[in-house]
């Protein structure tokens, strides 16, 4: 299930999760995904639901921007898990791409376009 792709906000990055099945968690990003961002990001990449779901969508078609301690955070909470997660990485631009994959990504995630 694909969540529509939400318009770039004016205040700031915006982070959102949502549960879609069982083991299924879906992260929506938006704007630019900065510094600024950084602490929600983890924080929201710790808890529930994404914190419990073994398969993860992160829906980037809004995301204008994304600095590199942003992607190294997914990588982290990605990876530092004691199970695996398959993550799925859907929507990014081509600079976004660029920088998920700077990141190493594209190593333990599938970046659709």
């Amino acid at each position: 299930m694909a969540a529509a792709p939400l318009p770039t906000p004016p205040g700031g990055p915006v982070v959102a999760v949502t549960a879609t099945g069982e083991r299924r968690a879906v992260l929506v990003l938006a704007g630019d995904v900065g510094a600024g961002a950084l602490r929600e990001l983890e924080e929201r990449l710790t808890v529930p639901p994404l914190s419990e779901a073994g398969e993860w969508t992160v829906d980037l078609s809004a995301v204008t921007r994304i600095d590199l301690a942003c992607a190294y955070a997914l990588l982290r909470a990605a990876t530092q898990r004691p199970e695996t997660v398959t993550l799925l990485l859907r929507g990014a631009r081509r600079p976004v791409q660029r920088t998920l994959r700077h990141a190493g990504l594209d190593a333990v995630a599938v970046i659709e376009e």
